[in-house]
């Protein structure tokens, strides 16, 4: 296949699984879920485990006493990479105790216990036709360069990011030279450099766009930024769809059925500009779409007015301020527990925000600062969106999560786990996924598995769903 991974992704996708047992799918075991029993102390004898029990595991593992013998391991992998019978793009250290797994633990959705070490990226020769700027969310302008196909990596690559103007200015490239082109990380295209030994008399030098390319407003580009933006705003068409998109994601607003391609007709039809105006949307105007039946407008308006029940973090995020992601606006709503105050903040109060620092605040005190954004919220509001309100952090310490460290294991049956975990969040609990000497507190629900044992063993508090209910 030239592309083994999306091969694989694609058969196990198969509706049909008749389809999907033909496809010649294979696979290594590499770790555990939900264990209600240890079967080893750690990783390098858990394989052993697995490979006894009649899995299969990758030939190639090796303990590893050093970081010299990880960078011995590394070279030789390298080494034999192409004789291999699948694809590999590096390979991952471990940490071997699950003890020290367990007090290492996780961040966001990576472990603390493992490093990827990356092969070096496949390079080919092509030449750049052609570069246009594309416009972002956040307006950005993004330099893209079109190329004469070529096959790296197990894809045909034809457009390549160049990421910014100080990147090309850096790199020298210019539209008719021959460059390097690589996969970063086996996945996005980008250009490494031109080579200056081929390079014509007619190269032409690449320069950076005085007006946005799709609205013509100016661009800007601010003092310590490399980035190039356009100040069109709302009224951009292109931060327009891009806005509207973000703010429909599932992490955000959760628009059930606006996809992208739903998005593009809408705007480009004109029924909609911003994202207050779906909340003006009805099933007469839907049906009149491509592919839109009666059941489909119907469906999609029911999905737009249950959206507006929803979460103060998730509004925040779904405006799409640059810089906010999900955990900063999370950490936000439960500073501030109201939107006002979050708008009217000065620079000074939002540093006192966990993970805002000064980059982050200006552009909150920008966003707001701009009339057109206010004018949105006030027409999101006043369309009706709400959550429930939150309890301001001073008022809420003497409870007994306060500044805890909490597990959820098992499942929940009066909630799920994302609930729980925002209840526990809003009374100031911080909840892990793995359980340490510094766990406070394990709520255990129906089959928890090694979670449990492991609070057993450390002698943790655990507390039953009734118990951590009545606590509620």
């Amino acid at each position: 296949f030239a592309n083994p991974r999306n091969a694989a992704a694609g058969s196990l996708r198969q509706l049909d699984p008749k389809i999907t047992a033909k496809r010649p799918l294979d696979i290594f075991c590499y770790a555990l879920g939900e264990v209600s029993h240890p079967v080893a102390q750690n990783h390098f004898d858990m394989l052993a485990k697995l490979k006894a029990f009649g899995f299969k595991t990758s030939p190639e593992t090796k303990l590893a006493n050093t970081i010299q013998d990880c960078q011995v391991y590394y070279d030789a992998l390298l080494a034999k990479r192409d004789k291999l019978g699948y694809e590999i793009d590096g390979v991952v250290i471990k940490v071997n105790s699950f003890k020290f797994q367990q007090e290492l633990g996780f961040v966001a959705r990576a472990p603390r216990w493992a490093v990827a070490y990356k092969f070096p990226a496949a390079e080919q020769l092509t030449q750049l036709e052609s570069v246009e700027f594309q416009v972002g969310r956040t307006g950005a302008l993004t330099p893209v360069a079109r190329l004469k196909p070529v096959f790296v990596g197990g894809v045909t690559v034809s457009n390549a990011t160049l990421h910014n103007m100080d990147e090309i200015e850096r790199k020298d490239i210019r539209v008719g030279d021959v460059v390097i082109v690589r996969r970063a990380g086996d996945v996005i295209p980008e250009v490494v450099k031109a080579v200056l030994e081929k390079r014509l008399a007619t190269a032409e030098k690449i320069i950076a766009p005085g007006l946005c390319p799709v609205c013509g407003s100016g661009v800007e580009r601010i003092t310590g930024e490399a980035v190039l933006r356009c100040t069109g705003g709302l009224y951009c068409p292109a931060q327009q769809k891009q806005a509207i998109k973000h703010f429909a994601g599932r992490k955000a607003m959760d628009i059930d059925g606006l996809g992208d391609k739903l998005i593009d007709q809408l705007v480009d039809q004109g029924l909609i500009s911003s994202v207050a105006d779906l909340f003006q949307l009805s099933a007469n105007q839907l049906i009149l779409l491509e592919r839109m039946a009666q059941k489909s407008a119907d469906n999609l308006i029911s999905a737009i007015e249950k959206s507006k029940q929803t979460t103060l973090n998730k509004f925040i995020y779904s405006l799409g301020i640059r810089e906010v992601g999900e955990a900063t606006a999370l950490n936000l709503a439960q500073y501030f527990c109201r939107l006002e105050k979050i708008m009217y903040a000065t620079e000074t109060a939002l540093l006192e925000v966990a993970d805002v620092g000064p980059i982050v605040a200006k552009h909150l005190v920008y966003f707001f600062a701009q009339p057109h954004n206010r004018q949105v919220i006030e027409s999101l509001l006043a369309a009706g969106i709400y959550w429930p309100a939150l309890i301001p952090q001073e008022k809420n310490t003497n409870n007994i999560f306060s500044g805890k460290t909490v597990v959820l294991t098992g499942s929940l049956t009066t909630m799920t786990r994302d609930e729980a975990k925002q209840k526990l969040q809003s009374l100031g609990a911080k909840v892990s996924s793995s359980v340490s000497k510094k766990t406070d507190f394990v709520i255990a629900g129906e089959a928890a598995g090694s979670k449990l044992e492991k609070a057993n063993q450390l002698d943790v508090n655990i507390l039953s769903e009734l118990e951590f209910q009545a606590l509620l």
